[in-house]
């Protein structure tokens, strides 16, 4: 893989392997009002491949994520610029249920479930699309073939679970619209090691199904482990881009603190 150097940044070249994206995103750049929270991002996603996306607080990694998901696009007071394609089909034009409908769903942070519904109610929160209906019982027998626990408590109201089952049913929950796309968005927040092992276990299974993954880690050693391209966020803009078995670690550490790779200007 070759690294070119743009005004940016670092790119890979596109069309990695000779495959054609599935999404692309160009000079994406985002704001809360007057404030500048992405900076001309610019990268590509390939089908079936885990993309982690890392950086300090505040680098922009959430912020990039609801920009993908149609969060960031509701007027004046948080809007983006530049483009998101989805094969041909222009997704920053759309609204969240119909960038769902076109196969992307997100995990975000904190889970944000119904706290007094049941594991299956909140799960079906996720068929709630026309397409899905039809399939929702087939969809629920499959999150409780990778999620026993939710199969045997899916009468249970989820404020009284764990965290780690928790996010068990938010990661089902962006199963239940079959998706092509599932982003992760900070999976490991606030869980032990030892559970957060198991959910990128289970997110591996989910790639290897066939999904692609975007996801969101500040632990930057779990996020070279568990990817196959990795982005690395600094004040909005992408700094380093690359096959993760291909960068030095350190290269990778001074990117994410911002020590030697130079920052993008406005």
């Amino acid at each position: 893989m070759s690294i070119s150097v743009s005004k940016r940044g670092f790119f890979a070249e596109p069309g990695r392997g000779g495959k054609r994206p599935l999404l692309t995103i160009s000079e994406l750049s985002a704001y809360y009002g007057q404030l500048r929270a992405l900076y001309d991002i610019e990268f590509q996603v390939m089908p079936g491949e885990v993309l982690a996306v890392i950086g300090a607080n505040g680098a922009g990694k959430s912020t990039l994520l609801k920009s993908i998901v149609g969060m960031m696009n509701r007027g004046k007071t948080a809007h983006i610029t530049g483009t998101i394609d989805m094969r041909g089909r222009r997704l920053e034009r759309l609204n969240t249920e119909k960038i769902v409908d076109a196969g992307v769903t997100m995990v975000p942070e904190g889970r944000r479930l119904f706290p007094r519904l049941t594991v299956e109610e909140n799960l079906m929160t996720g068929a709630y699309l026309a397409r899905c209906r039809g399939k929702a019982p087939e969809k629920l027998e499959e999150i409780y073939d990778m999620f026993p626990r939710l199969g045997e408590r899916r009468a249970q109201i989820v404020n009284q679970m764990s965290g780690g089952e928790q996010q068990m049913v938010a990661i089902g929950r962006a199963l239940m619209s079959d998706p092509q796309v599932v982003l992760f968005d900070e999976l490991s927040l606030g869980l032990a090691p030892s559970i957060v092992d198991d959910i990128y276990v289970k997110v591996g299974q989910i790639n290897q199904a066939g999904v692609t993954c975007i996801v969101i880690e500040q632990d930057m050693k779990r996020a070279l482990a568990v990817s196959n391209h990795v982005l690395v966020l600094l004040e909005g803009a992408v700094v380093l881009e690359g096959d993760p078995r291909e960068l030095d670690v350190d290269q990778v550490t001074s990117a994410y603190f911002g020590s030697d790779i130079g920052r993008a200007s406005a």
